[in-house]
């Protein structure tokens, strides 16, 4: 009796250790992965850790462009899975390189996973388009100079006052505004200095407005740019103009202009807390394109800080929907601020800009 019921107990015990090998059999797979795979460059595979990858490309090609596509796809279903996927692009070409690296993790298991993506992008090129598996693309846009441009937005500016009905008559007939252009101080016969109504009004309609100081018609001399910078910041201060707006110089074609009145001007503006601007016709043939070459060659803080508007060349008055493409004359490295395209309409008293995106910091 006492051997039969041993008989029957390990009998017992060898059934569950069967099913449980079985088990183990079915459930513990080993996991699997697919192979990666790249467009160009050297690729391997650790031979320790099948599920491992790594792909290198390095280019020294300094002509041209340089297209990458790295793709790693792990399939995974086991327990106990450790995944390491690399991805290591080192170019030196010309410009219009292209990468694409991809990796796609596909894991079924419910314990002891780790992964670990690693991807180094080093690039020295002109130009460059990184996107790395996350839809994510980092990059920079430069136009025109030093300039960073946002988005061109169209303006007006007016020596008249501006009312309601001014307002209305420039949204009827040309479009509407994002930059108003006034000036300084009343100047007899010329223009009307901005007041605090229309400051109230512009702001509540979401119109930026550029500041204007026109109370001189000698542009020389290195005294006179700062006598008339010193008068212009005073007024600014009474009229709470906030810190860090640019103050434009009007310079008309008419006027006598040297580089020692830019250099003035410009010096004693940055030394408050305003920011310097310029207007005039920067056409290569006018005075003033040379003057301020000059002035730049002197004081090269010109080409990044001092905000150029310039009035060249003439396209004549249109509306906001037909304005030109935005295509401003300046001397080469200026910061340009934007471009009065337009002068004299009949209607509402105005001239039309286009304003880089870049001068909307310095608005009031």
């Amino acid at each position: 009796m006492m051997n039969t019921k041993m008989n029957l107990t390990l009998m017992i015990a060898a059934t569950i250790s069967i099913m449980f090998i079985l088990a183990l059999s079915v459930y513990m797979k080993p996991f699997t992965s697919e192979p990666a795979n790249a467009d160009n460059g050297t690729q391997t595979q650790s031979e320790s850790d099948p599920d491992s990858s790594k792909i290198q490309n390095s280019n020294n090609n300094s002509d041209g462009s340089h297209s990458l596509n790295n793709n790693i796809e792990n399939n995974v279903d086991a327990e106990n899975a450790d995944v390491d996927n690399s991805i290591e692009n080192n170019i030196n070409s010309g410009d219009n390189n292209d990468i694409d690296n991809n990796v796609t993790n596909d894991i079924n298991v419910s314990v002891d996973v780790n992964v670990t993506n690693n991807i180094y992008n080093n690039i020295e090129a002109n130009s460059k388009d990184n996107s790395n598996g996350s839809d994510s693309n980092n990059g920079n846009g430069n136009s025109n100079g030093n300039n960073d441009t946002t988005e061109n937005v169209w303006g007006v500016d007016s020596a008249s006052l501006t009312t309601e009905d001014m307002l209305a008559c420039v949204r009827e007939n040309f479009g509407d505004p994002n930059v108003w252009g006034r000036y300084l101080g009343d100047n007899e016969d010329v223009s009307f200095g901005i007041t605090e109504d229309e400051v109230d009004l512009l702001h509540s309609n979401d119109i930026e407005i550029l500041v204007i100081w026109n109370h001189f018609t000698d542009a020389t001399g290195y005294d006179k740019g700062e006598s008339e910078a010193e008068a212009a910041i005073e007024m600014a201060r009474d009229l709470a103009i906030p810190e860090d707006v640019a103050l434009f110089a009007n310079v008309e074609p008419i006027y006598p202009i040297n580089s020692e009145f830019i250099l003035g001007w410009h010096e004693t503006i940055m030394d408050s807390e305003y920011s310097s601007g310029i207007y005039g016709i920067f056409d290569p043939n006018e005075e003033l394109y040379a003057a301020f070459e000059a002035a730049a060659e002197e004081n090269s803080d010109l080409l990044d800080n001092m905000y150029i508007w310039t009035a060249a060349p003439n396209e004549g008055i249109t509306t906001e929907e037909n304005a030109p493409d935005y295509n401003p004359e300046y001397p080469d490295e200026a910061l340009i601020g934007g471009w009065q395209y337009g002068i004299d309409a009949e209607t509402c008293n105005i001239d039309t800009n286009i304003f880089d995106g870049n001068v909307l910091d310095v608005l009031w």
